[in-house]
């Protein structure tokens, strides 16, 4: 990638853009703009690394959502540009942010962040997690399908670690090792069973201490005891199932071993 032969702790992509966390505490964005999700103050696309404004150092953690991308601070607090659609920005109107912006009414500082497609989640410090965006499954976790534009409080989470958001549905990794999913669960990526939606997190059942969890689309998986990954939801890498199955408990992926990072 031009302009990055050296300097780069961590790297994030979204929907149609990528975003690299600098050992400086800058970030730089490339690839599409159409909804500000640079952060360089255009709607330009980018073909090599643009600086995002403001934001020259004291980054802890990147994440690009589908058309949005945000920024934990080593200061604990979160900001983030792109689509406002729904609120993922952190702002309720249905615009576009071409410059980061602070996301207010976070109720502590913030330890871990994902953004999803249109939503966001972070684990606080507290153990506590809080989601913003859309909530039409019941991503946010709050008990309710209502739309949010501001931080609101995941029922029932109190010891969280990390968080994955996804396209409707989001994860919280415990400090004990447990995993807790909640909203769309059509495909079974909650992990509890079913395929019922929940708007409040449920147990992943059936899974060992995880050490790690991503969510994607449809699926979630986890690095679990003994370096392997075990996944549910809609593709859980058996590909000789691939199309036909859904999981809705965690299944272990043929062919994997000695894991180090998911």
């Amino acid at each position: 990638v031009s302009g990055l032969a050296s300097g780069v702790v961590a790297i994030t992509a979204g929907s149609s853009h990528t975003c690299a966390l600098l050992g400086s505490g800058g970030v730089k964005c490339w690839g599409s703009n159409g909804r500000g999700q640079l952060g360089d103050g255009t709607l330009a696309a980018r073909k090599t690394p643009v600086d995002v404004t403001g934001l020259a150092s004291g980054v802890a953690q990147i994440s690009a959502g589908g058309w949005h991308t945000c920024a934990r601070l080593v200061a604990g607090g979160v900001k983030c540009w792109g689509s406002g659609w729904d609120g993922d920005p952190g702002d309720y109107a249905q615009a576009v942010y071409q410059t980061p912006l602070d996301v207010s009414g976070l109720p502590g500082p913030v330890a871990h962040l994902s953004t999803g497609t249109y939503h966001t989640c972070a684990a606080l410090v507290s153990g506590a997690v809080v989601c913003w965006g859309t909530n039409w499954a019941g991503e946010l976790g709050d008990g309710t399908g209502l739309n949010n534009a501001t931080p609101v409080q995941v029922i029932g989470l109190t010891n969280a670690a990390a968080v994955a958001a996804g396209y409707s549905h989001s994860c919280a990794l415990l400090q004990d090792g447990s995993v807790k999913c909640w909203g769309d669960n059509q495909s079974g990526q909650i992990g509890n069973g079913e395929t019922n939606r929940r708007a409040v997190p449920n147990e992943v059942v059936g899974l060992p201490s995880a050490a790690e969890l991503a969510v994607g689309r449809m699926q979630a998986c986890a690095l679990v005891a003994g370096n392997t990954v075990r996944c549910w939801g809609g593709v859980p890498g058996d590909i000789t199932t691939f199309a036909a199955t859904l999981r809705p408990t965690p299944t272990v992926v043929p062919g994997l071993t000695g894991v180090a990072h998911l």
